[in-house]
């Protein structure tokens, strides 16, 4: 694994930050993408042999023109491309169908599903062109690509069509030795999750504390995935707490 390039998205913090993590842990260099340079940084101050390996790119996976420039520029500095975390995501805080706004509705599917494909394309892209040919990319998904939480439309109808990212790429990679999957989260301890702690609407109208996981091990598992031999893939992945409330759910 020592040496292999990685593109992580949304990596200025949370679960993007862990995957980072522990991907520098294991000797990958390091193409941290995410909007805000700043936070980027910070992430790159926290990896294992410090910042220098690595490169930070700010960027707006809605738009094709910053996820083409991401890309290009880590082909060009690390020479090839192994590995796409494309983990950039985004919620709204009140979903319920009556009242989303269609701002609010856009926001999120130009997010977590047009930036989502944007960045596996432009992987796509790369991973065919260059030699040895092939690589692997992992979608995050969600516990929303199963199952919804009360008044959450728009996110789980994007994580949803992530899996359909997932299973299309996944056999559109084959020929390419391009692996695709998916790792669904429930309840890691990222600021997205935090709302968990204090209580959060349950489908039987009640407002319930669930409990969550430590971001580290979601890093773990993106590793643990990426650590297969190119001829093995993990599919698809459930990583969540054990008590929260899904199997059942509802």
């Amino acid at each position: 694994m020592s040496g292999r390039i990685a593109v992580i998205t949304g990596a200025g913090s949370g679960i993007g930050r862990a995957a980072a993590q522990a991907l520098a842990k294991r000797g990958y260099r390091l193409a941290l993408a995410g909007r805000r340079a700043d936070s980027l940084a910070e992430t790159a101050a926290t990896l294992e042999g410090g910042a220098a390996p690595h490169l930070c790119v700010p960027t707006d996976v809605t738009d094709a023109a910053s996820v083409a420039q991401l890309f290009a520029r880590t082909a060009e500095h690390f020479g090839r491309i192994d590995m796409l975390f494309n983990n950039a995501g985004v919620n709204v805080a009140d979903g319920a169908i009556d009242r989303l706004a269609e701002a609010d509705w856009r926001r999120v599917i130009d997010t977590n599903l047009t930036g989502a494909f944007l960045c596996l394309q432009a992987a796509f892209r790369a991973m065919k062109a260059q030699e040895p040919q092939g690589g692997r990319i992992i979608n995050n998904g969600s516990i929303s690509a199963h199952s919804p939480r009360p008044n959450s439309i728009a996110y789980t109808a994007s994580k949803h069509a992530v899996t359909g990212l997932t299973k299309s790429a996944a056999l559109d990679g084959r020929r390419y030795g391009i692996a695709c999957c998916q790792i669904d989260i429930g309840n890691a301890a990222s600021a997205m999750a935090q709302p968990m702690l204090a209580g959060v609407p349950q489908a039987d109208g009640s407002i319930a504390p669930e409990p969550v996981i430590d971001v580290a091990l979601v890093g773990e598992a993106v590793a643990y995935i990426d650590a297969q031999p190119p001829g093995a893939t993990v599919q698809f992945m459930t990583l969540m707490a054990n008590a929260m409330p899904f199997i059942g759910r509802g």
